[in-house]
């Protein structure tokens, strides 16, 4: 059972009207397990098209989990065509039958004959019960190959997969299981094709572990996938593979698994008990949303400003006019006064500030894309960032917040730590 196939039923999928957001819970599960999955499938509600995905899917895997299509309408067909294709009869599990109509009673709503229809099994299958649902799922092994049967709702295939069939799965490896485990390594302020170059000898002789390079929301993410018998034993794969990249472009690397670059630095924020407050032009508050969004923050971050127009950074942040009209507003001088005034105004021990364009236009002379980022931090002296992006107006504005980050992100491992 070592090759799967992930094969989701239903229109809607292929439509766009929902994401198909089990393959992804399913793949990381059965990893866990050592099985590794080789395709995802998509197959609308329809007949002669899903018996030619199990066709092929045969051809390919041993394991193949079908997710959606065991409901009571008339375009649930996914048992009853693979039941067809088999050969095999379909007959009512009571139990599910039993609930169905239980609920109906207690209810007091009318039961129609369709609602039966999700208490149906194939015959001689494992049946898997349903805890928050009526479609019962099933599991059972035919002709050398393994079917899985899952019902469509995340809310039901997510409980029924951890509760009653990983354990099933798992038991059945009968002790040959593989161990696979994975590790995302998360970089910014490197470009994907830049690491690849970087990591290309690695990547050109890798085996085990693997090494896959991601490019992601302004930044670039590389996963790591060792398989070894035991989990200790995977980890070590992957810590030497890791420890040969950050010899190379280790100083991008910023966090690992599904944190993102503001989890990591609000962490140091509070473990450093280090206060910070934001001024904000082009990302009209971007910046403190994604602060606010992390629970805890407030007993670091003291506040803010959005100043979007010249009159606002002068009158209520004090801008100097000096500066406004010797340097303009986007530039180094108006981002350091920017960071300066709002530690001041706010007492806090770090102030950021952005300015600039965001685009599509040109404003004072400057490109789309161009933004300064100024950062005081009380006791060291105000530094101002140029960058410039040069794409379209959300780009950047994403990501000057995330180079915001970053340059705190930064300083508090060069430097605040080291005082």
């Amino acid at each position: 059972m070592k090759k799967a196939e992930i094969i989701a039923v239903g229109t809607e999928i292929l439509m766009g009207q929902i994401t198909n957001s089990n393959a992804t819970f399913l793949s990381r599960e059965l990893a866990e397990l050592g099985i590794y999955v080789y395709f995802h499938t998509v197959v609308g509600d329809n007949p002669k098209r899903l018996e030619e995905v199990i066709r092929i899917a045969e051809s390919r895997s041993d394991l193949l989990i079908f997710t959606g299509g065991l409901g009571p309408t008339d375009d649930d067909l996914t048992k009853q065509i693979l039941a067809h294709y088999l050969k095999k009869e379909l007959v009512t599990d009571q139990g599910h039958l039993d609930k169905i109509t239980d609920y109906f009673a207690v209810s007091g709503r009318k039961m129609t004959d369709n609602n039966k229809l999700q208490a149906l099994v194939i015959k001689d299958s494992t049946v898997l019960k349903n805890d928050f649902g009526f479609a019962a799922g099933m599991m059972f092994t035919e002709n050398g190959k393994n079917y899985i049967l899952l019902p469509g709702p995340p809310s039901e295939m997510k409980p029924m997969f951890k509760t009653y069939t990983k354990p099933l799965l798992a038991a059945s490896m009968n002790g040959d299981s593989i161990h696979l485990e994975s590790r995302i390594l998360h970089f910014f302020g490197i470009g994907e094709s830049k690491l690849a170059y970087d990591l290309s000898d690695l990547i050109e002789k890798q085996s085990n572990p693997t090494i896959a390079t991601y490019a992601s929301d302004n930044e670039v993410e590389i996963r790591l996938t060792a398989s070894a018998k035991t989990k200790s034993e995977a980890e070590r794969l992957l810590d030497e593979v890791e420890k040969e990249i950050k010899l190379r472009d280790g100083e991008f690397i910023y966090g690992y698994g599904d944190e993102s670059l503001a989890d990591v630095v609000v962490k140091k924020l509070l473990t450093n008990k280090l206060t910070i407050a934001a001024a904000e032009s082009l990302t009209a508050g971007a910046f403190q949303a994604e602060l606010g969004a992390h629970a805890g923050v407030s007993e670091v971050f003291k506040g803010g400003m959005v100043t979007y127009q010249t009159s606002i950074k002068q009158a209520i942040l004090g801008v100097s006019r000096e500066v406004i009209e010797r340097d303009g507003v986007v530039s180094a001088a108006c981002a350091k006064e920017m960071a300066e005034k709002i530690r001041e105004k706010c007492e806090s021990q770090i102030g950021i500030s952005f300015t600039g364009v965001a685009g599509p236009d040109s404003l004072e002379g400057h490109a789309a894309g161009t933004v300064y980022i100024g950062l005081s931090v009380e006791g060291f002296p105000t530094e101002t960032y140029l960058f410039r992006f040069g794409r379209d107006r959300n780009h950047n504005r994403a990501r000057s917040v995330k180079q915001g980050f970053q340059l705190i992100n930064q300083f508090i491992d060069e430097k605040w730590q080291n005082t």
